[in-house]
């Protein structure tokens, strides 16, 4: 099975991607976490028997019958209620879950941690200090090993990006030498990524896991005045052999307006236009199997394909 998650109306909802369904997608799996808890990021594994989710001061596991397994809190308890969003991911074995602690922005007094979370019992495996302050961290694993790539939001201060992967108890985390890029996707086969400049500039495609850029498109690429457009941070592998890049910008009576294009990653070139069937810049998800994802009006997904 592969699953993704969304929240809907304070649930978290489970979807086999694996089925070959179009339309909107029905949940395999529906969890209520704690009635207490406000669900900040969420995932569940492939059998699916356990969910997983953030809030602002711990990490929750949930059985598929809706007790708690188990529960990691976050130490000190924040009293902050904005700014800091701590993210999770199941690694690909299904054995870790991955966890981004904003810790700096929380007032816990010390720097963000990436903790790596036994799955079945909530133990504290290895974690790391980072040397961000971050509201938020986006986090993907790689399709074809155990490591894992995080993205973490500075705000104004940019974007530091960095990998790891676990060495028994040892986390072996490495940083990627820039501070101005955000981590957009994975390719399918897991052997290059794709950014987009923290001040919207351009996109690029690199090699992984070394990060050496391939090529680069800045907006005038596209046929737009890189003074008034923007790359908006959105987009993503539609197929092994094509990315979806997002361009942004205002009419001159000031109403926003988006194009989705088509880029060729073996060439890069711009094809085509894209048509997402959305009108939500950021309401895309594109699977890298030539599907990709919008969401409904009742909050769940819609696959669609170009065929």
């Amino acid at each position: 099975m592969q699953i993704i998650t969304r929240l809907v109306d304070g649930r978290i909802c489970a979807y086999d991607l694996a089925a070959d369904a179009r339309g909107v997608l029905s949940p395999v799996m529906v969890c209520r976490p704690s009635p207490d808890d406000v669900v900040v990021d969420h995932a569940v594994a492939a059998g699916l028997q356990r969910a997983y989710y953030t809030t602002l001061n711990a990490v929750v596991c949930m059985k598929a019958d809706g007790a708690e397994a188990w529960r990691s809190q976050f130490e000190p308890q924040s009293d902050q209620q904005h700014g800091h969003r701590p993210s999770c991911v199941l690694s690909l074995n299904e054995r870790v879950v991955w966890v981004y602690r904003p810790d700096a922005m929380a007032g816990r007094n010390r720097p963000d941690q990436w903790v790596a979370l036994d799955a079945e019992t909530g133990a504290v495996i290895a974690q790391a200090d980072l040397q961000t302050v971050g509201h938020g961290g986006q986090q993907l694993r790689h399709p074809a090993s155990d490591q894992v790539l995080l993205d973490v939001g500075e705000g104004q201060d940019g974007s530091v990006i960095y990998r790891a992967s676990l060495t028994g108890a040892r986390m072996d985390l490495i940083g990627y030498p820039w501070d101005d890029r955000c981590l957009i996707d994975l390719s399918p086969d897991g052997h290059q990524f794709m950014t987009v400049h923290h001040e919207q500039a351009d996109i690029a495609i690199h090699t992984y896991p070394d990060g050496e850029v391939r090529f680069a498109l800045s907006v005038d690429a596209f046929g737009h005045n890189p003074d008034e457009i923007y790359v908006e941070w959105s987009g993503g592998y539609l197929s092994p052999d094509t990315v979806i890049v997002t361009l942004t910008g205002e009419t001159e009576d000031e109403q926003e307006w988006f194009r989705h294009y088509r880029v060729d990653v073996r060439s890069g070139q711009v094809r085509t236009e894209f048509d997402a069937r959305t009108d939500n810049p950021y309401d895309i998800q594109p699977l890298g199997d030539g599907s990709w994802l919008t969401t409904d009006a009742s909050g769940h997904p819609i696959r669609w394909t170009d065929s």
